[in-house]
C-alpha cells in the first residue's frame, strides 16, 4: 500500500513508471496505491479524465485503491475542512475505478465536528455506490487525530472509545453489502481493536512498515504481527493472512526470537 501527497508538477509517467518498476522486480506484489484524492489530483495535473488516469495506472500494474480522503461524505463538513473537492467527486472516482475492474476500499473519519445524521449519510452514500458497482472490498472507520494539524486547533477532543465502537457496529449492520469491516487499531489502539472484532469487524488491518500522516497527528499505536495475532486470538477468533485485495493467503507460524515457533 502506498499513498502520498498531492504533488503539483510530477507527470503521470512518474507514477506509472514506478508501478511498472515494482511489478517488474516483484511480480508477486499486490499494489494497493493512490487514494481517490490522489487520482483526482492526477486529473488536475495531466488534464486527463478520471477513467484515463485510472486506465493508465491499471495498465502499469495497479491492483486496487485505498479509500483515503473520504472523511465525511457531506459537503458542509468538507467545506469546513477547506477540502478542494466534494463528496460527489470522491464517490465518482471510486465508482469509475469499480467500472474499470479496480476494487477499492472506503473509509469514514469521525470526529470532525459532524452530527450523527452526517455519519449516517456517509454510510448511505457508500452503500448506494456499492449497490451499483459492488467494487468496495472493505470499509474502514477511524477517528480524527487532532495533534499537529490546523483543524486540531479547533477540535481538540478525541472521539471516545465507546462512540467509535458504536459506529463500528452500526457500519457492520448498515453496510451488509460490503464483505469486510476493518477496525482501526492504528487510531484506537489494540484493546479497542480486540473489542471491535467482537462488535462486527472481521479485519484488524496490518503491520505498518512506515506511516507519516496520522502518526504525526497523534496516533502512536504500534503493533507487530505477533501482537496482532495475539489480539485476534484473545478476541476468540483465528488469525489468518490476507493481501491488500482481501484475498486469503496461506498462513504460516511466526518464529520466536529464539527460532522456536509458538506451537513448539
Amino acid at each position: 500500500m502506498m499513498q502520498g501527497g498531492l504533488h503539483p508538477d510530477l507527470p503521470m509517467s512518474w507514477y506509472t513508471d514506478m508501478l511498472r518498476s515494482i511489478k517488474d522486480r516483484h511480480p508477486e506484489f499486490y499494489l494497493h496505491c493512490f487514494s481517490p484524492t490522489e487520482v483526482h489530483a492526477f486529473t488536475s495535473v495531466t488534464g486527463l479524465s478520471t477513467a484515463e488516469v485510472l486506465g493508465q495506472l491499471k495498465e502499469a500494474g495497479l491492483d486496487s485503491i485505498p479509500g483515503g480522503g473520504g472523511e465525511i461524505l457531506v459537503d458542509a463538513i468538507r467545506k469546513r475542512r477547506r477540502s478542494s473537492w466534494g463528496a460527489d467527486e470522491w464517490l465518482e472516482v471510486s465508482a469509475t475505478a469499480h467500472e474499470l475492474g479496480i476494487p477499492t476500499t472506503a473509509t469514514m473519519m469521525i470526529g470532525l465536528g459532524e452530527e450523527n445524521w452526517m455519519r449516517a449519510e456517509h454510510l448511505k452514500r457508500v452503500r448506494d455506490v456499492q449497490d451499483q458497482t459492488g467494487g468496495f472490498i472493505s470499509f474502514i472507520p477511524w477517528t480524527f487525530q487532532p495533534d499537529n494539524t490546523p483543524l486540531g486547533k479547533k477540535i481538540t477532543e478525541r472521539v471516545p472509545p465507546h462512540e467509535y465502537s458504536r459506529w463500528l457496529a452500526v457500519s457492520r449492520i448498515f453496510l451488509d453489502n460490503i464483505d469486510n469491516l476493518q477496525v482501526s487499531w492504528l487510531t484506537v489502539g489494540l484493546e479497542e481493536g480486540r473489542l471491535g472484532l467482537q462488535r462486527g469487524a472481521n479485519d484488524l488491518g496490518s503491520v505498518m512498515i512506515e506511516e507519516n500522516v496520522i502518526s504525526v497527528a497523534g496516533a502512536n499505536h504500534q503493533a507487530t504481527e505477533t501482537l496482532l495475532r495475539n489480539t485476534i486470538e484473545e478476541a476468540g477468533f483465528q488469525p489468518g493472512l490476507r493481501n491488500a485485495g482481501y484475498r486469503r493467503l496461506k498462513d504460516r507460524p511466526i518464529p520466536s526470537p529464539q527460532g522456536v515457533t509458538p506451537h513448539e
